[in-house]
């Protein structure tokens, strides 16, 4: 099959989070399978200063309508690493800016014409390719709005939709609509209006042929008023074409066993080499080395529903401890600054970054012992599946899109399977899974079950017990390094998925 896939960031912007993860190793594994993919993406100033990409003008100039005016849009073509094919749409106008989004914590005013553009432009190089692509895999609001000219323009292409980020949903003034050039009758509750506003996810949801989230229990849930973020109702409307599929983690970027960015590579036989970077994490942020307390690292976005509602009413309570706290990130400007503050209060045991580093994040990874991951929703616990790869421990909210990842610990060892077992019935319940139950001990991390700062607490204060017990917690680190969430089983279904909308257009 031949596959575009559309998304305003990835390969190679020096921060992508979970989706630019995702646009590298998708795409490697299903190129592994035999099918042909490209990624089409907006050439930003980040981009073009990159002078370790490699482009190519292409012969081709596209004129593209935003409303009543024309803007000149240029194809750069260009290759990753790993021989992926990159289409770049350049635009100086709209790209050529210090930020991919926004600029000193301010979103660019002009984001709408920013991603309606960049999503006709996308259109227009599907119809140019050659030989054409057979789906179009779109990814978050940026690029949703791709599903919507294609079923109004009759094009031949199936489409996709992955919701990354559903709180992000492209919402923009009413008067924005007409940049979209199309006709009034899509500004209606049955199109891309919502509540008097243009809302491009909106769109996206209800025009692609299939819409895809991070996990099966995650689909459920953004079915629901707490978790759907408004769109519940949308979504349920259109369950039917919503799936589930559980990623992976890239673990050719994502291993200690073969990471350059650690200062000594590590693995279950030499776990006592993972206090190198434990050492050099805290030597680079300058926090006390010592008493050899737990290290607890979060790379994250600042935000209520990461969970930072209810760690920040326990920070004073963490840090009074014999502990050390690094978190990476940006996000809410009130956590930035409380973090900021904090920082500055506990100098020697809380180091906050806000600029996302990559060769930090790969040490937090290395050199911490705990993941602190206390997140409302956590779609599809790619951060969880890192940590487990570098032995570090994670203490999360048992939502069920985690129960799938992580195994909460128990000391008398009745459970050894990625799920507790009344979840067996998750579609998913074998992935991870190595070992059969055990005597002992079981399990690789500590999850609490009701939402609050309460016990969330109580399930920090359980691990940091457990890891007074040194030889019980390397018990559990090689548990950790041993689970295998690879994004093998995540293209074989993405596989049947595009199969499935291929053989149905053939049929059609």
């Amino acid at each position: 099959m031949k596959i575009l896939m559309i998304s305003s960031e990835g390969w190679p912007l020096a921060r992508s989070g979970i989706l630019g993860d995702v646009l590298v190793a998708l795409p490697r594994e299903l190129q592994s399978r035999g099918h042909e993919l490209a990624l089409a993406m907006p050439y930003y100033r980040e981009i073009r200063e990159n002078k370790k990409i490699k482009t190519k003008p292409l012969r081709v100039s596209l004129e593209i309508s935003l409303g009543e005016k024309k803007l000149s849009a240029d194809l750069l073509e260009g290759r990753t690493a790993e021989d992926l094919q990159i289409f770049f749409v350049r635009c100086n106008e709209l790209y050529d800016r210090p930020g991919v989004y926004q600029e000193r914590g301010e979103p660019y005013p002009d984001n709408a014409a920013r991603f309606i553009f960049f999503s006709k432009a996308a259109v227009e190089l599907a119809r140019r390719m050659t030989p054409s692509p057979e789906i179009l895999h779109c990814h978050d609001w940026t690029a949703a709005l791709v599903p919507v000219l294609v079923r109004d323009q009759g094009l031949p292409f199936a489409t996709v939709l992955s919701l990354h980020h559903l709180a992000d949903q492209g919402n923009f003034e009413s008067w924005d609509f007409a940049l979209t050039n199309l006709p009034g009758r899509y500004f209606e509750p049955g199109g891309i209006e919502f509540f008097g506003r243009l809302n491009l996810l909106k769109g996206g949801i209800l025009f692609a042929d299939r819409i895809v989230v991070s996990s099966e229990p995650y689909a459920h849930q953004i079915q629901t008023p707490s978790l759907g973020e408004g769109l519940d109702g949308v979504l349920r409307e259109h369950a039917y074409r919503l799936t589930g599929i559980l990623g992976g983690a890239d673990y050719r970027r994502w291993n200690p066993a073969t990471d350059p960015l650690l200062p000594a590579r590590y693995g279950p036989d030499t776990i006592e080499l993972k206090v190198a970077s434990r050492n050099a994490l805290l030597d680079q942020l300058k926090l006390a080395p010592a008493p050899r307390g737990p290290v607890f690292g979060m790379v994250t976005r600042l935000v209520g529903a990461k969970g930072f509602d209810i760690l920040m009413p326990v920070l004073d309570r963490l840090l009074a401890g014999d502990v050390r706290l690094v978190i990476l990130g940006k996000g809410d400007p009130a956590y930035e600054t409380a973090l900021a503050i904090a920082a500055r209060k506990y100098p020697d045991r809380l180091a906050y970054r806000h600029d996302y580093d990559e060769a930090l994040a790969h040490l937090i990874e290395g050199g911490s012992d705990i993941a602190l991951i206390p997140s409302r929703v956590e779609p599809g616990g790619f951060s969880a599946m890192h940590s487990l790869r570098y032995g570090v421990l994670p203490i999360a909210r048992a939502i069920r899109s985690l129960e799938q990842i992580i195994v909460d610990y128990d000391p008398s060892g009745r459970w050894e399977g990625p799920v507790r077992p009344d979840s067996e019935r998750h579609p998913l319940a074998d992935r991870g899974t190595k070992a059969p139950p055990t005597l002992g001990s079981s399990g690789y991390g500590f999850l609490f079950y009701e939402y609050g700062s309460e016990p969330f607490w109580d399930a920090i204060k359980r691990a940091r017990e457990v890891f007074a017990d040194r030889s019980e917690w390397e018990r559990l680190m090689k548990r950790a390094l041993a689970r295998d969430f690879s994004w093998a089983q995540a293209a074989e279904r993405y596989e049947e998925l595009y199969g499935g909308l291929v053989a149905r257009a053939a049929a059609a």
